[in-house]
């Protein structure tokens, strides 16, 4: 604070005159105080209003301690959110597995799974690869194998030039709901099948790329697949088929290169899905 200063004369005292008689004193009064006590007074008062700014200063750097510290903890809220808002895919694998089947013909395997189910039964999805030897030898009859359990299938339906078949079971299945429209690059996904005949067997992975192979058009993900894979589901983080694994590039060095058709195909040529939400 600035200080505050008058410009006064000087007072040195009262000069002595000479006077025919004593000049009587005038009693002193609360407003005749001299100003040099009402300068002390208020010098007083400042000095016992610093201690109240100063806490007051106290107390508002610590409100603004607070309000920083309470800004961390959203921050923190918020990171904790973001990892628990990863995929559970211990919890997708049990919601998928159900509907997922082992496809064995006298040829070989593959896998499936249940795209369809109503009174008259369920149809499977898989790969024409899968089935391809029994369908050319004239054999439309196809084991649907889960764990102990066996189910009679009969292929309906085959598509050669998209790689895609569709088997009828007379049994009611779980059916798992496809994704209306294609993944995002990096999206995390998981794939499910029977590699080597090992049935409800997952992996996991995201999305590479885009693809266009030999004519067909593929997703590219990074979860490992094996013979026996082609045809099971490869599906999202709610669950929803976005691929049905078909391929894979091989070679020396080569990991993780795996293709799948995109389900939308399989929708629109070979059976009715059942879209599940975006939201």
């Amino acid at each position: 604070m600035e200080a505050i200063s008058e410009d006064r004369d000087t007072l040195a005292g009262i000069r002595s005159v000479d006077r025919i008689r004593p000049i009587p004193h005038r009693p002193r009064r609360l407003r005749d105080t001299p100003r040099w006590t009402i300068a002390v007074a208020a010098a007083v008062l400042l000095a016992m209003g610093a201690p109240a700014v100063g806490l007051g200063f106290a107390l508002h750097t610590i409100a603004s301690q607070a309000r920083s510290i309470d800004g961390l903890r959203a921050d923190v809220r918020a990171l904790q959110a973001k990892a628990g808002a990863q995929p559970d895919w211990q919890a997708i694998a049990r919601q998928v597995e159900p509907s997922v089947f082992t496809i064995e013909t006298d040829y070989g395997l593959g896998s499936g799974w249940a795209v369809r189910t109503g009174e008259a039964g369920s149809e499977l999805v898989t790969n024409f690869h899968v089935i391809a030897d029994a369908w050319n030898n004239g054999v439309v009859t196809v084991d649907v194998r889960q764990g102990d359990r066996i189910i009679q299938g009969t292929i309906t339906r085959a598509d050669p030039n998209e790689d895609l078949a569709v088997i009828h079971v007379a049994e009611r299945l779980p059916v798992l709901r496809t994704s209306p429209s294609r993944p995002a690059i990096a999206q995390a996904v998981m794939a499910v099948g029977s590699p080597l005949g090992l049935g409800g067997s997952v992996s996991v992975g995201v999305v590479s790329g885009f693809r266009s192979v030999e004519g067909g058009d593929y997703v590219q993900f990074s979860a490992p697949i094996s013979p026996g894979n082609s045809g099971g589901p490869v599906v999202d983080s709610r669950g929803r088929v976005v691929a049905i694994a078909s391929a894979k590039f091989e070679g020396p060095g080569v990991e993780a290169l795996s293709l799948g058709i995109p389900v939308q195909i399989a929708c629109s040529v070979i059976v009715a899905c059942i879209a599940g939400s975006d939201r």
